[in-house]
């Protein structure tokens, strides 16, 4: 089954035709970081236009890409939620009228089940049921992937992202956007032990987080700098921070696990991208006997094929799209998509 699949929930426009869930054909990305990068992040109506001039064009390099043509393709997959509302709208609206003019269904994704389903794309043995660390700009989110459809949240931030934390840490240690690698490779330049950063604790829920005192550590340690004339040792506290992030994030799925006697780890989102946690992931793995999937670096970050991977399981569990399809800016990832359920 070919299916022609469009991601335009943030500020990358990503096209991609997948087969069977688990090959990519083509995967076609325009991103628009260095735009967003002169406001020092994502600017809404400025992706919402993007997406709109680009997806056209793009599909049809997808479709080259994937040696298709358009009556190859079997079904039409978007994102519809969560994101932002009007970058989504152009993905919906664009891939409702591909689906209309090809005949063929309609089937949405959830942004962070397509995250989730990136490592089917990576690891083609792996099936339900996992357990999935997801972390991205937008969510922070311990899932109990019991099917490939059904998922339970065990845990998650009660404010910012960890993701939204990275990107705030670099802005104010003069990194460019998006944050996420240029903190990566700062960091590499220290050993840490520096800066004292908050690890936060939810009291009654061991497994639910909260990033943001740790960005507000990291704006008032920066700030504090700034004003006074001190030197501010920008790797240590890259590294320092990246620490509070991964000890925040590491012991809780390792919990996450005990609790529910998972001894398969998923990593997903374009956090799982950084180097430290990584290797603190696998760290915290090979002590406890849990097999971990961590996928390519490319396939981290958002994209078109991850959407395509996860609608093959959507489409054979039913739940298909007509075209009364709306976006989402917010949405669990347990609920399933229905005509009935706004």
């Amino acid at each position: 089954m070919k299916i022609l699949s469009f991601e335009t929930s943030c500020d990358e426009t990503a096209v991609a035709v997948t087969e069977d869930g688990r090959r990519i054909l083509s995967d076609a990305i325009a991103s628009q970081a260095p735009v967003h990068a002169l406001y020092g992040g994502v600017v809404p109506e400025i992706a919402s236009r993007a997406h709109t001039e680009a997806i056209a064009s793009l599909t049809a390099q997808a479709l080259r890409d994937a040696a298709c043509t358009r009556s190859d393709i079997d079904a039409v997959a978007v994102t519809y939620a969560p994101g932002l509302i009007g970058a989504l709208l152009v993905g919906v609206s664009f891939a409702k009228s591909m689906a209309l003019a090809l005949g063929v269904p309609l089937i949405p994704v959830h942004h962070l089940r397509g995250h989730i389903a990136a490592n089917y794309l990576a690891f083609p043995e792996l099936e339900p049921p996992f357990l999935a660390l997801t972390v991205s700009g937008g969510n922070t989110l311990i899932v109990d992937v019991e099917s490939y459809t059904r998922m339970k949240i065990l845990g998650g931030t009660r404010d910012d992202a960890a993701g939204e934390c990275f990107d705030k840490a670099a802005r104010v240690l003069g990194l460019p956007y998006p944050g996420g690698k240029p903190i990566d490779e700062l960091a590499r330049e220290s050993s840490g032990g520096v800066y004292k950063l908050p690890v936060a604790h939810v009291d009654g829920a061991p497994l639910d987080m909260s990033f943001s005192g740790l960005k507000t550590a990291v704006v008032n340690l920066a700030h504090h700098a700034e004003q006074t004339g001190e030197a501010l040792d920008r790797g240590a506290l890259a590294r320092d921070f990246i620490a509070a992030v991964s000890a925040t994030l590491v012991p809780r799925v390792m919990e996450a696990a005990k609790l529910t006697g998972r001894r398969i780890l998923c990593a997903a989102g374009g956090v799982a991208a950084n180097s430290f946690i990584r290797r603190d992931l696998q760290d915290a793995c090979e002590r406890e006997g849990i097999r971990l999937y961590l996928p390519p670096l490319k396939l981290c970050g958002d994209n078109g094929a991850m959407i395509g991977a996860q609608a093959y399981y959507e489409y054979q569990a039913g739940h298909i799209a007509d075209m009364s399809l709306n976006a989402y800016a917010t949405r669990e990832i347990t609920r399933d998509w229905s005509p009935e359920t706004p």
